[in-house]
């Protein structure tokens, strides 16, 4: 039972009313024929609240004869004095100090079935009495229900959306912190219900119903955000409907976990999608970070068997950010900000893993925000340096060309490799004028030894270009005049981009590599295989180059543990390129085991630690001189 007067509780004067003409006798038959025959379920009321008359739509609602209901408490057929507000409210209504007041109440029907009625109690003017209407507005409500089901559930695997998540998430963070201030003595944060909740709330979430009776007691918070490893490779490949699928069976071993850990409550999910393939696991009574390991472990092992999707097997893994908080200073926001980042990591370690939130870690990350906001000065300032790294002809052993690779020698972090600082590049946009003074420096470079090591090949070299770079300048007209600039030959120039890049390339994109392959200039496509490539677009692309991702390389071991499919794999992609007419890279060639194997596969140049580390200029010099040999 649930009261919800309506206006003030407190006493209002009832003021003069004005004088009122008596009613004829056929309006009084009228009145009580139209009281009678009322679909609405009425009972007149005296002021001591007893029921005068009431009608036969009453008496249905409740079940008896309506003349039965004579001289009842009308407070009793509708529980008014369930809760002190409501029969306060109602009191004042018969002693003639407020209007009206409406409550919503849920009833039993005869048949045994809940109902929600709506009931209003006004005066009835000039007669001392009230009238007291019952509105069965069950149909209301489940429709209210099931709209908000819809708007906070996901279509697709029937689990809380991001919205409800979020709005579970905040609850469980206010009990548990008002769990731990109890243990204190401090006050509360807070309600339980959010600000502006509607009455039926707390009944239409029994999580929540669950938290507000005494459990969280840990005070602490603990959740597990993942997300698919390569599931947009299902979409792409095998349509939207498969996927849809998957995430759904997905969801349905998340659950599964969730339930065999104790981590559902009075039938409130702690489960949710966030979004596209996105999930996550909430513990509102966290005892500690093994009891997130073990969650975890559980959620990664189930994700490992095979999906049978209507005869569609599929193979799946996710990265898990794990995090876990005293309840008291957190909030909603900064939990899923650090389990963002957790699940960055986690991703970045290697992916089909899960990682714990690492407060130094954290400290790197911010370290990293540091740079950000001190890498465009650097340029100005003149602190990055090239490194370079050979690529070598796999027949022959001679150097071919070299990767151009850049270092940031920065003040107080010492030399930092592009993987610390490229990314933060790429998103504040200094990507551009980094691109450009290492495109100019490599060539100019490349152009020297030409000049002091002439030979009857001379070196290329090897640059890496962003696709913002494409985007945000005019990379045609740069390539133009650096090369008009230094006077090396367009051919000796080969721009390498990732394969997520090149493989999409459509519009702006397109135009520059096709005017840049016009030029002569050569274009790579950089840690080819990573993706899931559409290899149609080879075929369409001006691409010359494919270098092939080390992790192809890496399977490449000794001929006693060789896996023969990673051979048979490589070796198609190599006959595939050269029938298209292009050139093989194979990076990451560390062995000399490895270089044969890709050698007699016909690869054409290999990359790697076999042959040498990136180095400075004049190393490379050396080695053109022969004072420097290759490791081989």
């Amino acid at each position: 039972m649930s009261g919800t007067p309506e206006g003030p509780v407190h006493p209002e004067p009832p003021g003069i009313p004005p004088a009122r003409p008596a009613l004829t006798e056929r309006e009084l038959r009228d009145y009580r024929a139209a009281f009678r025959t009322s679909q609405l379920a009425m009972a007149l009321v005296d002021r001591d609240g007893l029921v005068v008359a009431a009608n036969d739509s009453l008496g249905t609602l409740l079940g008896t004869d309506s003349a039965a209901l004579r001289e009842q408490a009308a407070a009793d057929l509708v529980d008014l004095a369930a809760d002190g507000r409501t029969w306060h409210a109602y009191r004042e209504v018969l002693r003639g100090r407020r209007s009206r007041f409406r409550c919503t109440r849920r009833l039993k029907h005869p048949d045994g079935r809940k109902l929600w009625a709506e009931v209003t109690v006004a005066p009835v003017p000039d007669t001392g009495r009230v009238l007291l209407s019952i509105a069965d507005i069950s149909d209301r409500r489940d429709l209210q229900a099931r709209l908000r089901h819809l708007q906070m559930h996901d279509p697709v695997t029937r689990l809380p959306n991001r919205t409800l998540f979020f709005e579970r998430l905040s609850a469980a963070l206010e009990t548990a912190a008002a769990a731990e201030s109890a243990e204190t003595g401090a006050e509360p944060g807070g309600p339980l219900e959010p600000a502006g909740a509607p009455e039926p709330y707390r009944s239409h979430h029994p999580y929540l119903s669950y938290l507000s009776h005494g459990h969280g007691r840990t005070g602490r918070i603990g959740l597990c955000y993942l997300d698919l490893d390569g599931f947009k490779a299902v979409n792409d490949t095998l349509g939207h409907r498969v996927g849809d699928r998957l995430l759904a069976a997905v969801a349905g071993r998340l659950t599964e976990c969730a339930d065999s850990a104790g981590y559902t409550r009075s039938g409130g999910h702690l489960v949710a999608r966030l979004g596209g393939d996105e999930f996550a696991v909430l513990v509102e009574d966290s005892t500690g970070t093994e009891q997130l390991a073990d969650l975890a472990r559980a959620v990664l092992n189930a994700l490992e068997r095979p999906f049978d999707l209507g005869g569609q097997r599929l193979s799946v893994s996710a990265s898990i950010g794990v995090v876990e908080r005293t309840a008291v200073g957190t909030t909603a926001t900064g939990l899923m900000q650090a389990a963002d980042t957790t699940l960055y990591w986690a991703k970045a370690d290697g992916k089909a893993r899960w990682t714990l939130f690492d407060p130094e870690r954290n400290a790197h990350r911010m370290t990293r925000q540091a740079l950000s906001s001190t890498l465009r000065p650097a340029v100005e300032r003149g602190e990055f340096a090239l490194e370079y790294q050979p690529l070598v002809d796999l027949a022959g052993g001679a150097v071919r060309g070299v990767e151009a690779l850049v270092r940031w020698n920065h003040p107080q972090f010492g030399v930092l490799p592009p993987n610390r600082f490229v990314a933060i590049a790429e998103e504040d946009g200094s990507i551009v004028e980094l691109g450009r003074w290492v495109l100019r420096t490599a060539c100019e470079q490349a152009r020297q030894w030409q000049k002091d090591h002439p030979r009857e090949r001379p070196l290329f070299v090897s640059v890496n270009v962003a696709v913002r770079q494409v985007w945000d300048s005019d990379l045609v007209a740069d390539v133009a005049g650096i090369l008009a600039d230094t006077g090396l030959a367009p051919h000796l120039l080969q721009l390498e981009l990732t394969e997520s890049a090149v493989m999409g390339s459509a519009g702006r994109p397109l135009q520059a590599l096709q005017a840049l392959s016009d030029m002569g200039v050569r274009i790579a496509i950089d840690d080819f295989g990573t993706g899931y490539s559409n290899l149609a677009y080879l075929s369409r692309l001006p691409v010359s180059v494919l270098k092939l991702d080390g992790s192809f390389v890496r399977g490449f071991q000794d001929e006693e543990h060789a896996n023969p499919a990673d051979e048979l794999i490589v070796e198609a992609l190599v006959q595939l390129a050269h029938r298209l007419g292009l050139t093989v890279t194979a990076e990451c060639v560390e062995t000399s085991g490895q270089a044969a194997r890709l050698r007699r596969i016909g690869c054409d140049t290999g990359q790697g630690w076999l042959y040498s580390r990136a180095v400075a200029p004049d190393r490379i010099a050396a080695m053109l001189e022969g004072t420097t040999a290759l490791r081989v």
